[in-house]
């Protein structure tokens, strides 16, 4: 009985990997040789203080890359703005800000309280129909595979990140038990956990 648990449990992760990286094959770049598209989505992570840890504080970097070599034109910064560690939207827009994007390029939403969410509500409360999406590892590829499910024309930017071996090792055991449940979202077809309509802002993000 346990090992036919075990052995269904690896079957699941395993299936939920092939199609992942089957979805999101050769939409994966780094932040030098990524495409241009009309917004880039930033995906949220823990804040310390107001100030974005180092996940986030990577993600960003590689946002303001992409704006500043004009493979960008806005950016939609995606998380959570009531999460356990702080206000990742405020924080993440403030850094944008003081990094040089103009505010007036940076739309937030707060409700991006997972991946799965973020690339709902970017296709239909911001009408994002073309993006690139940063993340960092095996995170890029599973943000790639959702958004395109959601109907986004998306490449994924895997950004650089100063973190240490632990988180790092971490992030990819988790991610290995995030795949499972993207595909169940998906098969699922379950909405965001909150349903917003269409944004005026959303013309930020396509023009």
């Amino acid at each position: 009985m346990a090992v036919g648990l075990v052995v269904g449990v690896l079957a699941v992760v395993l299936a939920s990997a092939a199609w992942v990286a089957t979805v999101s094959f050769g939409r994966v770049h780094d932040a030098a040789d990524a495409p241009a598209a009309p917004v880039v989505i930033v995906l949220g992570s823990q804040v310390r203080d107001g100030k974005p840890m180092k996940y986030l504080e990577g993600r960003l970097d590689a946002a303001v890359s992409l704006f500043e070599s004009g493979r960008a034109r806005a950016v939609l910064v995606s998380g959570d703005a009531n999460g356990r560690s702080g206000n990742e939207i405020a924080a993440m827009t403030e850094y944008l800000v003081d990094a040089g994007i103009p505010s007036d390029r940076i739309v937030g939403d707060d409700y991006g309280l997972d991946t799965y969410d973020t690339c709902w509500r970017a296709a239909t409360t911001f009408g994002v129909e073309k993006a690139l999406v940063v993340s960092q590892g095996l995170h890029v590829s599973r943000a790639v595979a959702l958004c395109r499910d959601a109907g986004i024309d998306v490449d994924g930017v895997d950004a650089e990140c100063e973190c240490n071996r632990l988180a790092v090792l971490r992030n990819f055991g988790r991610e290995w038990l995030a795949r499972p449940k993207a595909v169940l979202d998906l098969l699922s077809g379950r909405e965001p956990a909150v349903v917003s309509p269409a944004t005026d802002e959303s013309t930020v993000t396509t023009r």
